[in-house]
């Protein structure tokens, strides 16, 4: 049986490096009980380097995980571009933001993962059209 792979979204991520933000203790705890790697894309690292930079932090935290690979970055969104673009047209009236568009494609190619995510837009997203997607999340 293959193992559950974790899809990083932003919030978590953000949280776990930000003592600040509401879901720090939250985040913490869930990121030390996953196993490495966690997987995402480069649409959810630059939210979170944007979101930290803006609160007076910087990228550093980010890139060591990345290096340290901590977090895998191994989707690229142009051998996936239809269906991202699918996925955005799909969910233009919430709106969906390219990285979750990327995590949902994400979650369509990998059956046994879980989004590690504060965003409650997950509970309305469907991979391969129909199915829930497992999450990981403070309101799960």
């Amino acid at each position: 049986m293959a193992a559950t792979r974790v899809l990083l979204d932003t919030g978590p991520l953000v949280a776990y490096l930000n003592r600040n933000d509401r879901h720090h203790a939250w985040a913490t705890e869930r990121w030390h009980a996953l196993f490495d790697p966690l997987w995402t894309c480069e649409a959810v690292l630059s939210e979170a380097v944007f979101l930290l930079q803006s609160d007076g932090s910087n990228a550093e935290p980010i890139l060591r995980l990345v290096e340290r690979r901590i977090i895998r970055l191994d989707f690229v969104m142009n051998d996936h571009r239809a269906d991202v673009f699918r996925l955005l047209r799909k969910y233009a009236d919430r709106p969906m933001s390219a990285a979750d568009a990327c995590l949902v494609r994400m979650a369509e190619l990998v059956d046994s993962c879980q989004v590690f995510t504060t965003d409650k837009d997950f509970l309305v997203y469907r991979r391969k059209g129909r199915h829930v997607i497992p999450l990981l999340a403070p309101f799960a």
